[in-house]
């Protein structure tokens, strides 16, 4: 060892009475970087808590939070993203996947705390210094982990369904309906949007792995209306899918349908399983439509002898006598009805409660009934001339049309309404009016301006495409009437306003705007209600009544003990809120009839 090596640690003690060289708090005179990855930010009007920040963290640093003040709403879960900054790595992926823009990255990076735990915090709850930094990461607007337009679904081309009864849509192939899952976040969201609680992720999933038998033990866990609903559903859930936040909703219904169009229908029977050990106890259900088979449905597997009477020659209800074979065929609402026979449903057709058999007779016969009668009465505007022979309700033709009757056909036509059963009626029409006189003259008239109509924007679509004149804003006044007793046409005039300051129905015209809607035939599309005359004086005063419809606990049992009501006669016109309804029914008469088992 030289000498030096000796000495040259005491060299440096002379730096010990020198100035620092350094600066003290450098800090200040550096900020971070314009897209510098720092401390998170969340905008709260922007975020819907659906939780893709929590599921691509690769650390564990995200745990969703339910927050003071933030209701769940729909599309909205309530809960907000809590940042644990001891497992965060900073890599930005949250942001990348954030489905709203909501979360981004401020470029700021100090921050000093003497307590550890003090590191977790709520972006835009826990309020920061940092919150109204105008720099940072964020996603660009133009960059996605995922596509945002939706597959295209295959459909008969206008020209080609004029005259046709043929299905419109053609559904998805395999590698479309892929691609189509593969856009899907699986947040749930649609979840609690959905009035059935369908396992929506669930079998969007079974889709991506191609997994269709577990896609349907998936579907008919909730809904034995899986191919309906895949077809006609109203799907709401898509309203609060976060995919439309940054473009086209995923397309769930056509998701659904695809699962069920890939399983042959005896292996979906094999798959929905056996019912349970029977009970001992019969249920009388009224009424063969989406509601009533669905509590059947339920009721069987659970044990119970169910019998379901229906005054028609074909279960259904609405489904198949309000829903045009084109938007619907009736070999796929058939499947539906064979998977609930096959569960031990007995249906009894062309048995109308009233005529063939008395209330009391059901209720001395059985443990429970179910009333779900739908809503097969069309309404009527009660308009001067609504009383001539050629003013016809659109339930009616829809259900002359389905049992294949003859129907006295003309050449020109007037629709009143703007929902999806005057658009089924006006599209219905104009097809046969194609294949009779190789035209079509159908005119619709709504109350509603074009952007408030009620019927679903797909269905307005396709009826333009398929000819139909809609006219927006116009009222009718008159069925106008000649001297010899013919129908002329439809009197209108303009809408001014359709509900007063209390959103009453109180429309207001202005009778100087006056057309007259030329038509052979008059068709009134502006709502149904239910028959309930099957319920006998005696029962009817028995029975506590609501506006016009029976009262009901919130399982659906009525002041008669013995009673339940459910679907459109409850809730109104809607096959996905009628098989809800018939889940809640369902359970409320189980847990009645095993009380034992309730308190077990």
């Amino acid at each position: 060892m030289s000498i030096s090596d000796v000495l040259s640690p005491f060299t440096a003690w002379k730096n010990l009475f020198r100035d620092p060289v350094t600066i003290k708090d450098p800090l200040n005179e550096r900020p971070g970087a314009a897209r510098y990855r720092g401390f998170h930010k969340n905008d709260m009007d922007k975020c819907i808590g659906c939780g893709t920040c929590e599921t691509i963290c690769q650390n564990g640093a995200i745990d969703m939070l339910p927050v003071d003040g933030i209701p769940a709403v729909q599309g909205d879960s309530g809960l907000r993203p809590r940042i644990d900054y001891g497992r965060c790595c900073w890599c930005a992926l949250c942001v990348d996947v954030c489905m709203t823009g909501s979360l981004t990255m401020s470029n700021e990076y100090k921050w000093v705390e003497s307590d550890p735990d003090l590191f977790r915090f709520t972006p835009g709850v826990d309020k920061k210094y940092w919150d109204n930094a105008e720099l940072g990461y964020q996603r660009h607007d133009e960059k996605h982990l995922m596509p945002v337009a939706r597959e295209e679904m295959p459909e008969l081309h206008p020209e080609a369904r004029l005259d046709s009864f043929v299905e419109i849509v053609h559904g998805y192939s395999i590698a479309q309906a892929k691609l189509e899952a593969d856009r899907c976040v699986s947040c749930g969201l649609c979840i609690a949007t959905c009035p059935a609680h369908m396992a929506i992720p669930d079998y969007i999933k079974a889709v991506r792995d191609g997994d269709y038998e577990r896609g349907v033990q998936l579907l008919y866990a909730t809904n034995p209306f899986s191919q309906v609903c895949g077809r006609v559903c109203t799907h709401r859930c898509e309203d609060s899918c976060a995919a439309r936040h940054e473009g086209d909703p995923i397309a769930i219904r056509w998701l659904k349908r695809h699962i069920i169009d890939q399983v042959p229908q005896e292996k979906v029977i094999e798959l929905i399983g056996k019912p349970a050990a029977p009970t001992g106890k019969k249920v009388a259900i009224i009424g063969a439509g989406p509601a009533g088979l669905t509590a059947a449905f339920d009721l069987a597997r659970l044990g119970h002898a169910v019998t379901v009477y229906e005054a028609q020659a074909a279960g259904g209800g609405m489904t198949r006598y309000g829903i045009p074979e084109y938007r619907l065929p009736y070999d796929a609402l058939d499947k539906d009805i064979a998977v609930i026979t096959a569960m031990g449903v007995e249906i009894k057709y062309n048995h109308r409660v009233g005529t063939d058999i008395a209330m009391q007779q059901l209720e001395a016969d059985y443990d429970a009934v179910v009333l779900a009668i739908g809503l097969h009465q069309g309404r009527s505007t009660r308009i001067p001339g609504s009383d001539h022979p050629q003013v016809r309700k659109a339930v009616d033709l829809l259900r002359q049309i389905t049992a294949g009757e003859t129907i006295d056909v003309p050449k020109s036509m007037v629709v009143i309404g703007g929902g999806n059963v005057a658009m089924d009626i006006a599209r219905s029409m104009a097809r046969l009016q194609m294949q009779h006189y190789g035209e079509i003259r159908v005119t619709l008239t709504a109350l509603e301006d074009k952007a408030h109509f009620l019927a679903d924007p797909v269905e307005i679509k396709e009826s333009l495409e398929e000819q139909i004149n809609i006219l927006d804003s116009r009222g009718p006044q008159a069925c106008v009437i000649d001297d010899n007793g013919k129908l002329l046409g439809l009197k209108t005039w303009k809408v001014l306003s359709i509900f007063d300051a209390e959103r009453r129905f109180a429309p207001k015209y202005d009778p100087t705007d006056e057309q007259l809607h030329e038509g052979e035939m008059i068709v009134e599309a502006i709502g149904q209600m239910a028959d309930v005359s099957l319920l006998g004086e005696a029962l009817t005063e028995k029975l506590e009544w609501n506006r016009g419809r029976i009262q009901i606990d919130p399982n659906g049992r009525t002041s008669e003990n013995w009673l339940w009501s459910a679907g459109d006669c409850v809730k109104g016109p809607d096959v996905i809120n009628a098989v809800a309804d018939g889940h809640r029914v369902a359970t409320s008469i189980h847990r009645a009839l095993t009380p034992q088992e309730a308190t077990a």
